[in-house]
């Protein structure tokens, strides 16, 4: 089992510190992080806490998974290895469509006038 815990359902109110405190009170917290909206700042909802021992790991998802914090209920369990992601950027894809205004049927711009 890995020191490293996903949390989720985290009330938009929590900050990183109100949740070490949650997690200092089972054992010793390495970490914090909530995760947010690059563009909006806001809290996505989850997290992740790393403990510094695998013990206290595991006694943080015993006694913390399920609990209700900030008006939420928890979930915490053992974070996964983070998954390689595509890299997004600007361009490509994207579904072609019919062109510019009034071209194609019924698309309603200039009907009527013929």
């Amino acid at each position: 089992m890995g020191k490293k815990l996903y949390v989720g359902s985290i009330s938009f109110n929590a900050t990183e510190e109100s949740l070490r405190e949650l997690f200092s009170s089972i054992g010793e917290v390495e970490s914090v992080k909530v995760i947010t909206d690059q563009d909006t700042g806001r809290s996505k909802g989850f997290g992740f806490v790393e403990m510094s021992s695998e013990e206290d790991a595991k006694k943080a998802i015993e006694q913390l998974n399920g609990k209700t914090f900030m008006e939420r209920a928890l979930i915490v369990n053992e974070a996964r290895p983070q998954q390689p992601r595509e890299k997004r950027g600007f361009g490509g894809g994207g579904g072609g469509g019919r062109g510019g205004y009034g071209q194609g049927r019924g698309s309603g711009y200039g009907k009527g006038r013929r």
